[in-house]
């Protein structure tokens, strides 16, 4: 009987679920104490991580490069410009992330920012300063239920790198080969110019015709021929922006041939609509200052159809004899005026067809300001009307000094635009000759107006202040189609005078004159570079 219930027992199986619960309790509450601690740690490395990344980009976006930057990064990380809580760390020191103690440090380049190597704190190398890697406070997460396998608490923390991403928009198609790069080519050889230089920026199909073979200064940003002429004459070019994400230069694709129809859109800054002037789709208006050397009848107020364009019928020159043609690179003598010059090329560039200027298409910055002068500032009132202004009354009249540059004439002109100086109303309409001339020349939109354009042309951008790249051409291999270019810098220029067939001009050069490095931040009284700064995480 015993022996019958021994064997009954040993091959009875109630109640086997609950030994077998019993044998697996202690490593199911271990894999369940781990999975809830495991949830908690990965929840507060998130919430670290995103408090480095927002004081990383909240830092990024500060940083100009300019003096005051890396100050301004700082404030930004560590004086709250985000707030940042935290829900899973439970070591008792808070419910928010503490940034204001952060590890903070600077890269110059987006390589030493990956790489996390080269960085600096020293706030007096802002220039260098453009990236910034942030590195947030530790934080603990004390384990609730993974104790019972041996662990107690984790630490964690997180580091983030941000730097900007930028579109420069606006951007003309523009660009001309370093003259300060030595033969040898050099990629880092800088464009050292003094401000006020006459550039033929583009050098139409006379002389020296190229910068490098097949290339006459223009830059392919997008649909060809087309986005030239665009990028030539329309405010806001259509799809004229270039990346900055994630380079240090910007990189551009060069443009072959010689475009002479985008001159005719360059032409639109100086109140000249000739042919198809403002290729479709965008808005083309005049500078306010559209001083030029052409002049138009004086029966032909108000214009008839033609008049706003460039041939006997509307805009033209005066006769050779009054036209602006010196003989020598030197001042005219003041025995004589022409009636109209508009601002001229520099005298080395105007002497003749191919000019002798040292550099070629280079200037010297010397034009002859008391022939434009007298060109234009004639007296019209008081008592001294129908004189023009001499050189001492020019430099008295405006305050400009002995050797203003053509901008800064412009600039002056456009300032006091309307107020009467010494007998003479500033851009005002007035003969191009103190007495007996059949012309008029208009310092002021006339056209613009009648082609659609409204308003009174001052807003920004300036029509008549470009941007140019240039480019160490030799030590890049610049040769006929070349893309992914990188720009050396950026310069801004002041559009000196319409493109035309003259005596001694072509319709397909570009002249302009350097006013300095461009800054690249655009708005008004900016180039046509503007940027649009996004700050991006890096890692």
């Amino acid at each position: 009987m015993a022996n019958a219930w021994h064997k009954g027992f040993c091959k009875d199986q109630s109640g086997a679920v609950a030994a077998s619960y019993a044998l697996a309790l202690v490593p199911l509450l271990a894999i369940a104490g781990l999975a809830y601690d495991y949830t908690r740690l990965v929840g507060m490395d998130t919430e670290l991580q995103n408090a480095a990344d927002q004081a990383a980009l909240a830092g990024a976006s500060q940083l100009t490069r300019r003096s005051g930057s890396m100050e301004a990064a700082i404030a930004a990380i560590q004086g709250g410009l985000v707030s940042n809580s935290t829900r899973f760390s439970n070591d008792g020191t808070g419910s928010t992330i503490d940034v204001s103690t952060a590890g903070i440090v600077f890269y110059n380049t987006k390589a030493d920012a990956e790489a996390g190597t080269n960085g600096f704190t020293d706030t007096t190398k802002f220039t260098e300063a453009g990236f910034v890697q942030v590195t947030v406070e530790t934080r603990s997460a004390n384990f609730a239920l993974t104790p019972i396998v041996g662990a107690v608490s984790e630490d964690l923390t997180a580091s983030a790198v941000a730097g900007l991403g930028s579109a420069a928009c606006r951007v003309p198609p523009l660009m001309i080969c370093n003259p300060d790069e030595p033969l040898s080519g050099d990629a880092s050889a800088d464009f050292i110019r003094p401000a006020g230089i006459g550039i033929l920026a583009v050098r139409g199909d006379t002389g020296q015709s190229f910068w490098e073979p097949g290339n006459f200064g223009y830059l392919d940003l997008g649909n060809g021929a087309n986005g030239v002429r665009a990028g030539m004459g329309w405010t806001s070019p259509e799809g004229a922006c270039l990346s900055l994400a994630g380079v240090d230069q910007i990189e551009v694709d060069i443009e072959t041939g010689l475009k002479t129809d985008a001159t005719d859109s360059v032409n639109t800054r100086f109140d000249l609509f000739d042919n198809v002037a403002c290729p479709a789709g965008g808005e083309c208006p005049a500078a306010f200052n559209s001083r030029k050397d052409l002049v138009r009848d004086a029966d032909d107020i108000p214009a008839s159809g033609n008049a706003c364009k460039i041939h006997n019928d509307g805009w033209h020159e005066v006769p050779l004899a009054d036209q602006y043609l010196p003989a020598t690179a030197t001042p005219l003598p003041t025995s004589i005026t022409p009636k109209s010059m508009g601002h001229p090329r520099d005298m080395c560039h105007a002497v003749s067809n191919a000019g002798n200027c040292t550099d070629g298409p280079l200037g010297d910055g010397n034009w002859d300001r008391d022939a434009y002068f007298r060109s234009h500032y004639i007296r019209t009132s008081g008592p001294n009307a129908g004189t023009t202004w001499t050189a001492n009354d020019w430099q008295t009249n405006t305050g400009l000094g002995t050797s203003p540059t053509r901008y800064q004439v412009y600039k002056w002109e456009e300032t006091n635009a309307g107020l009467t100086i010494d007998g003479v109303e500033i851009l005002g309409q007035y003969p191009a000759a103190p007495t007996g001339s059949e012309y008029v020349n208009h310092a002021k939109p006339v056209c613009s107006q009648q082609e659609g354009y409204s308003g009174t042309f001052t807003g920004p951008p300036d029509r008549r202040k470009l941007s140019v790249a240039v480019i160490n051409c030799r030590a890049e291999g610049v040769n006929g189609k070349s893309v992914n270019v990188p720009v050396h810098t950026w310069i801004d220029v002041f559009l000196v005078q319409p493109s035309k067939n003259r005596e001694r001009t072509n319709r397909g050069e570009v002249y302009v004159e350097y006013i300095g490095k461009s800054s690249q931040q655009g708005g008004s009284g900016g180039g046509l570079i503007v940027r649009r700064d996004v700050p991006y995480l890096v890692r």
